[in-house]
């Protein structure tokens, strides 16, 4: 499966009716096994990414070489159409159309581009936004600079919860007609705001955060959301994983009596060991 035909699978699913859930990847191995249990899209996160490349917080610390470097390896370990978090596109618009350049041939089906002034500036106590003028400039860059128009690109904004509902709402006006093909909305946690922000959005929603009061799929999808988050928990498992794994062998535990490891079998699936095997008995033999 090539690059455009995850990017189609990936647009209808904007498309349909339905909200899906995607699976938190991190690598090529998260994201077979995430194939592999049918999850229709997968999700690299800036901040699993920054956890994954260099085992920090999510401070914007990465490059976009190696967020994108690591992009293609998840991509070209199987069919899972990939969405990324590009954060603010590593720069002002310039810097975002070499984002999109990066990432489009890296093989991802979606991107979104926010509008968080990142990295933090010096002085700033909170998270701030630039300006609606620089974000729709942002995301009118980023359309401009894909080669596959397959490719889904969505505008992404915090301001919910940074700074009002009303420029919030403004600036999902702004980029409606941006020709992006999603509104990514993190920090919304009632249902009023949601209510509020699908009034105005014409396109469809993706969110990046869920509150116990917005966790419903079906009035998710009502609302116009096809995509709907739920956290990054499958790298945070891993490292406790990890951590116990290696405890208890610390501890004495011999190798044999470790819980937790993979079924029979299960790695030689995840690590497509059959095929390997093929081309050894073919070429090596």
């Amino acid at each position: 499966m090539n690059a455009t035909e995850r990017r189609n699978r990936a647009r209808a699913i904007l498309a349909g009716h339905a909200c899906i859930h995607p699976a938190s990847v991190h690598d090529p191995l998260s994201a077979r096994i995430a194939e592999e249990l049918g999850f229709e899209l997968g999700m690299f996160a800036g901040s699993t990414a920054s956890l994954a490349i260099l085992g920090a917080p999510d401070h914007i610390l990465i490059t976009l070489t190696e967020f994108a470097t690591q992009a293609r390896r998840i991509t070209r370990a199987g069919t899972l159409p990939l969405v990324v978090d590009a954060d603010h596109g590593y720069g002002n618009a310039l810097n975002v159309q070499r984002t999109v350049e990066e990432l489009e041939v890296a093989g991802i089906a979606a991107m979104s581009i926010e509008d968080t002034d990142l990295p933090r500036p010096f002085g700033a106590a909170k998270p701030r936004l630039i300006s609606i003028e620089e974000g729709v400039g942002k995301m009118r860059a980023a359309v401009a600079a894909r080669v596959d128009s397959s490719l889904c690109i969505f505008a992404r904004t915090g301001a919910m919860n940074v700074t009002s509902r009303d420029d919030c709402l403004a600036r999902i006006k702004a980029y409606n007609d941006c020709g992006t093909d999603g509104i990514f909305l993190t920090g919304v946690t009632t249902r009023a705001e949601l209510d509020a922000a699908a009034e105005v959005a014409k396109q469809p929603l993706i969110l990046g955060t869920l509150s116990p009061e917005i966790t419903d799929r079906e009035y998710l999808a009502s609302r116009g959301v096809r995509i709907a988050l739920q956290g990054h928990a499958p790298s945070q498992a891993a490292a406790q994983a990890i951590h116990a794994t290696l405890k208890a062998l610390r501890e004495g535990v011999q190798p044999a009596e470790l819980k937790g490891l993979p079924e029979k079998g299960a790695m030689a699936r995840w690590t497509r060991e059959a095929p390997y095997s093929e081309a050894m008995k073919r070429f090596l033999d």
